[in-house]
């Protein structure tokens, strides 16, 4: 493995004599915005009399190429931003080196300004979407803007509840996508019991999502791919932003040096006043609670070729939490990544980068009863290093290639009353590779296709994924789509609803294979008025060997780690609804999803009693059947404006118990002993899910020194008291059940000045 990416990289660095076209002329560049020097990921340039262009890559380059020499108009355009012309001459072989800087659009309350199918062009590929960091910090949230809840308001994305942030993709669960920031894998990012991400809205300029059927370049997961990149920061002047809020607040800075430009972004909860009031009069505040995470990027422009960029992170949540007289829960858990990052235009024709990425992620949750200790340890470090190139050798055909190698370390470990009861340490290179062809035989097709490596050291695996995308546009205004593909996932997540701090990841060795499935997509994208879109997706997806801890193994001191799990398999199929309105006044969308998701894994809804390990299908606790989301934002005036978030959805399973029976005088004991009887596994629905959240932003001014924000919230406006889970008391007769509910009316305010 160090031996191929060794002459990558290599080749990467020694291809340094320009390769000029033989086959006419060429337009490349970068797209930023004029006011801060961010680079433009998914903008869109066009040279108009030939109909010929492309979108900005992840680093917001762009090439044109094979031009037949002449005079064109070049346009880029990106949504929320003034449209871009300019007039170029090119001449036989010239490669025009065009950076093209984008001005904002202003608010224009009474025009309507369209850039429709143009600006959408890469946004709608199949199964992918697109968060604005706008639309994160416009809509109403409990604590904190936050990238995941703004993502859970998207078809096809499913909430577990109230309190977890955790990505439901499409009928698999959080272990089942890959979250890069920066292109580092980030296991763990939540706060607060994974109330919210870790991503810092401050911080983010691009939150992209791949819902499935995703191309060779992403692998390791079964679902998904939601990729974050933090700002570069501001190449033109420094600013900053504070943000005040009763929970938590932010302070981010940003600005330009000689060579380039700088970002840093912290945010810590300020929950210990309040904590501290209600200490005096409720039972249960947890006596220690904060958390805090930090981002920071450097930026280095070495020449017009060479660009290098170092980004980290580092997040923290500690939490020691009274729950009995005697007893105590204590969590402490969080994640470091660090990323270098070098991009390089080879040529008019190749384009290449080369990342090394490290990642850290712990969890040491704890309990204490009656001064007996229980504690566990898991550990992951994940330390690589990535190249890709991409060749435009004509302007049918954009060729991706690029390898992936590293070192991953997983331990864990548990003690009672401080004696070690179990410990399992792997440690497992690993390393992919992938090539990818996005091929135009004609104005009407686009067909990518693709293949994808995976090799795992631990356990001796090799794995192929082939991929395949098409698309034809033979109406104008609707674009057809289709994908499929195979995807391998070499680790498992042990999670607690409740609480993120539990969460523990587990890895395949010997004995463990690798989950594995296939995924089939079809959609239809169109755009039916000026300023609207309407996107339908189908989705059909199976997973095998899906492995998790046995629930049945009592003691697993002494066991092989292969003699911890149990092995299932799985199914998703799906229907995503996707309106939106995008220009004018009153912008918003309507996201309506029908789902269905199943697992099976033996000794569960056992189908035949003469083979108990069969066991039946039977929905996961995330399953809802159909999920509306209905978000709006109106512009009442230039100072304030009124966003609304309406939720409805089915409701989750859960398991009914149906009864007990009480035994008196068993020979094996003069006490009594209880037997209760259950339904089958999650074959019960809790009532439906409906909430109402609705916010007040006001613009205005901080003493003339920068812009300021009010934000005044009420979440759960007319207090939907929705239902968490059922508590059942079986010591009454007849047993009673507890409605366990919630969020009630919670109202909020924050404060923001930009200086």
């Amino acid at each position: 493995m160090v031996k191929t990416l060794t002459i990558f990289i290599i080749l990467i660095a020694f291809v340094s004599q320009p390769a000029y076209s033989q086959d006419g002329a060429s337009v490349n560049g970068y797209i930023t915005d004029s006011q801060t020097g961010e680079t433009l990921l998914s903008a869109n340039v066009a040279l108009l009399e030939i109909n010929r262009g492309t979108s900005t890559n992840t680093s917001g380059y762009y090439s044109i190429t094979n031009i037949t020499p002449g005079t064109y108009t070049l346009v880029a355009t990106y949504i929320g931003y003034q449209r871009f012309e300019k007039e170029i001459t090119l001449e036989d072989g010239e490669n025009l080196r065009q950076n093209i800087e984008l001005i904002p659009q202003g608010v224009e309350l009474e025009e309507v300004v369209v850039e429709s199918q143009t600006e959408r062009e890469a946004q709608r590929n199949i199964g992918r979407a697109e968060v604005s960091t706008e639309l994160i910090k416009e809509v109403p949230a409990i604590i904190e803007p936050d990238v995941f809840r703004s993502i859970q308001l998207l078809p096809g994305v499913k909430a577990a509840s109230d309190f977890s942030s955790g990505l439901y993709i499409r009928g698999g669960g959080p272990d089942q996508t890959l979250i890069l920031l920066d292109e580092t894998t980030v296991y763990n990012p939540t706060h607060f019991f994974g109330f919210f991400s870790t991503f810092n809205p401050d911080a983010v300029k691009d939150v992209r999502l791949y819902k499935g059927g995703y191309p060779a370049e992403f692998g390791g997961r079964l679902g998904s791919v939601l990729t974050v990149f933090n700002k570069d920061g501001n190449r033109n002047e420094t600013t900053g932003t504070v943000s005040l809020g009763l929970l938590a607040s932010r302070v981010s800075l940003e600005g330009p040096y000689s060579r380039g430009s700088w970002m840093i972004a912290v945010r810590r909860s300020t929950l210990e006043p309040v904590l501290a009031v209600l200490r005096q009069s409720v039972d249960s505040v947890p006596d220690l609670f904060y958390f805090y995470d930090i981002n920071g990027k450097l930026n280095f422009d070495a020449t017009d070729d060479d660009r290098f960029s170092i980004a980290f992170y580092t997040g923290n949540d500690n939490v020691s939490l009274p729950f009995q007289e005697d007893a105590r829960i204590r969590l402490n858990y969080g994640n470091q990544t660090l990323s270098t990052k070098w991009r390089r235009i080879i040529s008019e024709k190749l384009f290449s980068s080369v990342t090394a990425t490290g990642s850290r992620y712990f969890n040491q949750p704890g309990f204490e009863i009656g001064g007996t200790p229980f504690e566990s340890d898991n550990k992951i470090y994940d330390f690589s290093i990535k190249g890709d190139l991409e060749y435009l050798p004509n302007e049918k055909n954009t060729i991706s290639a690029g390898i992936w190698g590293g070192i991953l370390t997983l331990s864990y470990a548990d003690q009672f009353d401080d004696q070690p009861t179990f410990s399992n340490r792997i440690q497992s290179t690993y390393l992919s590779a992938y090539v990818q062809n996005e091929w135009r035989p004609s104005s009407q097709w686009i067909i990518n296709g693709g293949l994808r490596l995976n090799t795992f050291a631990e356990g001796n695996f090799y794995r192929f994924e082939p991929r395949l995308s098409v698309e034809n546009r033979t109406f104008s205004n609707i674009r057809l789509q289709a994908a499929y593909g195979r995807y391998y996932q070499y680790l498992t997540l042990i999670t607690n609803e409740a609480f993120s701090g539990f969460d523990i990841w587990l890895t395949a060795d010997d004995g463990v294979p690798p989950s594995y499935g296939d995924q089939f997509v079809a959609g239809a994208k169109t755009i039916p008025f000026e300023g609207y879109g309407l996107d339908v997706e189908l989705y059909y997806r199976t997973m095998r060997d899906l492995f998790e801890f046995d629930p049945f193994v009592n003691d697993a001191a002494g066991l092989d780690y292969s003699e911890l799990f149990r092995y299932g398999e799985g199914y998703a199929y799906g229907l995503e609804i996707f309106f939106e309105k995008q220009t004018g006044r009153y912008t918003g969308f309507i996201g309506y999803t029908y789902g269905i998701t199943k697992r099976k894994f033996p000794g569960f809804n056992d189908e035949i009693l003469d083979e108990p390990l069969r066991g039946r299908f039977y929905p996961p606790k995330y399953d809802r059947t159909h999920d509306v989301n209905f978000v709006s934002t109106y512009k009442l005036s230039d100072r304030w404006s009124v966003s609304t978030v309406f939720n409805f959805a089915s409701g989750q399973p859960f398991t009914k118990p149906l009864g007990r029976t009480q035994f008196n005088g068993v020979p094996w004991g003069s006490s009594e002993r209880d037997i209760f009887t259950v339904g089958n596994l999650n074959a019960s629905r809790l009532p439906s899910y409906h909430r109402l959240d609705i916010s007040f932003s006001r613009k205005g001014t901080f003493f003339k020194l920068g812009d300021a924000e009010w934000q005044f919230q009420v979440i759960n406006a007319y207090s939907r008291r929705n239902i968490w889970f059922y508590n059942y008391d079986f010591e009454e007769n007849p047993v009673e059940r507890e409605d366990v509910q919630l969020l009630p009316v919670i109202p909020s305010v924050s404060y923001t000045v930009n200086f």
